[in-house]
């Protein structure tokens, strides 16, 4: 493999995004059947850097918003998230253009055949921040859907439903697969099919960096084939290239020191990675806590009715059975030490509306109870719901045949039960076991029709909502401390 010296940004010009490669000769034949497997580091690696790089791009939105300028630590973190996925795409499925093992770095590694890059913008627009990486993207991102495959889904909803193509591979895949395949049986790699999965890959990554609001250069409608980035030049005028096409650097003279602001970071070693990818981990977690600490206490506040009660929702069910039943609640909390039925759900109201002229019971029993009572005759249960034309409806298990020989009324196995005509209110202590409700016509005849509607107290949900708050508030602190100590250690670098 011809040895590659990569350019350093200042000596390159014209588009921001450069994306490069060099096809290794003598390719093996195999070895692109188990790349998957070989790959499975990098791919954790990537879940998680890929987790900092949204978070921390997050960050660099309201930077740009505010100053118009990106973080330069946040900016070459990003960058290098990016030439780390470019690099084991290049390795695995996204080209198969190299056999050799993509290094763990966010750094560039010259002698590696696939090179990423992104020129620093000493300034970027704060009104284009607004709208570049949804608004402005939309066209790049229809044309990148239909390269990764995305796009075919979409098509193929809009013309049929049939989605067994759609459901696979885009047009880079279907490329790869054909080299591959070609490889398999000849040991060599298209040229002119290396040249065309170049090509749309530099369309991908120009178009990843300008949503990432690395560049406010729109990203070019052109298919730039080759290894060689064709919209690189060098400040000599000169492209010098080696043998095997590989850009190269050859007496080049020295750059000027780049301005103050853009001046590189230190290196982003591993245990600065580590320590932002726990920050930025960290801060998602507080987030997600405060955003339930933030509902609980709406619930709390504003979702209880006067007499104290959570939910309520009101749903209409209707069968041709006897009767109708929940599916089995289970309370078991096994001894845990100050934990009651009580203390975690109070008290729970069914409230039941018929069409005023049918009196309806409810009623709350053990399971085994209600099992054995319903064994006699026809009953539905409600096993789920689902979606029809914008509404939400129940489905149903229909079991049983006959029709009860006693009223429900009448059977003693009830915790708790309301009958009559009108509406119902059942409120019901909440005790541990296996618990079924039973809604029914009062008389027992079938073609049981109600509006049903369930509410519980929840006594701690107040408490809840103030112990994710004050947690969600303390990771808030250890992560930005952690986050702003990690970029400054990072900044400090450059700033010398």
């Amino acid at each position: 493999m011809t040895s590659t010296t990569y350019p350093p940004r200042e000596a390159r010009q014209h588009y921001p995004v450069h994306v490069d490669a060099t096809l290794d000769s003598g390719l093996n034949r195999w070895l692109w059947l188990v790349k998957w497997l070989l790959a499975l580091p990098h791919y954790v690696v990537l879940l998680f850097l890929w987790m900092a790089f949204a978070v921390l791009s997050v960050v660099a939105f309201f930077a740009i918003l505010i100053t118009g300028r990106y973080p330069r630590a946040i900016f070459d973190f990003n960058v290098g998230v990016l030439r780390w996925t470019w690099r084991v795409a290049y390795y695995a499925y996204g080209t198969l253009g190299t056999d050799r093992y993509p290094p763990f770095t966010l750094a560039e590694v010259p002698d590696y055949p696939a090179h990423f890059d992104v020129d620093y913008p000493e300034r970027l627009s704060r009104g284009l921040v607004l709208v570049k990486w949804w608004l402005l993207a939309i066209p790049h991102y229809l044309v990148v859907g239909i390269f990764l495959g995305g796009g075919w889904y979409a098509a193929d909803q809009a013309t049929s439903s049939d989605t067994s193509f759609a459901d696979g591979t885009g047009l880079i895949g279907l490329l790869v697969l054909v080299a591959a395949v070609v490889l398999l049986f000849t040991g060599r790699y298209p040229q002119p099919v290396f040249d065309l999965v170049l090509g749309l890959n530099r369309w991908v990554l120009r178009v990843a960096a300008y949503a990432a609001l690395m560049t406010d250069v729109y990203p070019p409608f052109r298919l730039d084939q080759g290894g060689d980035d064709p919209g690189l030049e060098f400040s000599t005028g000169a492209r010098p290239t080696s043998p095997a096409g590989a850009l190269a650097v050859t007496d080049a003279p020295a750059s000027p020191a780049p301005p103050a602001g853009m001046r590189p970071s230190r290196p982003w070693t591993a245990g600065r990675i580590v320590a932002l990818v726990a920050g930025c981990a960290v801060l998602l977690l507080s987030a997600a806590l405060g955003t339930a600490g933030v509902a609980a206490a709406l619930v709390d506040g504003a979702g209880r009715d006067d007499a104290g009660f959570v939910g309520g929702q009101e749903r209409a069910f209707a069968t041709e059975t006897y009767a109708l039943t929940s599916q089995t609640f289970t309370i078991h909390l096994d001894g845990a030490a100050g934990l009651t039925p009580e203390s975690l759900v109070g008290d729970a109201r069914v409230e039941v509306s018929g069409n005023g002229q049918d009196s309806l019971f409810v009623g709350v029993a053990e399971t085994r109870d209600v099992a054995e009572y319903l064994s006699s005759f026809k009953h539905a249960q409600v096993v789920d719901f689902q979606g029809v034309d914008g509404d939400v409806v129940p489905v149903y298990r229909v079991t049983g045949t006959g029709a009860p020989e006693l009223p429900p009324a009448s059977l003693d196995v009830w915790a708790a039960k309301a009958s009559g005509p009108g509406d119902l209110s059942l409120i019901w202590p909440v005790e541990e076991g296996d618990w079924t409700v039973v809604v029914m016509n009062a008389d027992g005849s079938d073609r049981v029709a109600a509006d049903v509607a369930v509410a519980a107290t929840v006594p701690w949900l107040g408490e809840a909502a103030v112990g994710l708050l004050v947690a969600a508030a303390v990771l808030l602190v250890a992560a930005l401390a952690t986050l702003l100590l990690t970029l400054r250690s990072v900044e400090a670098g450059g700033a010398r």
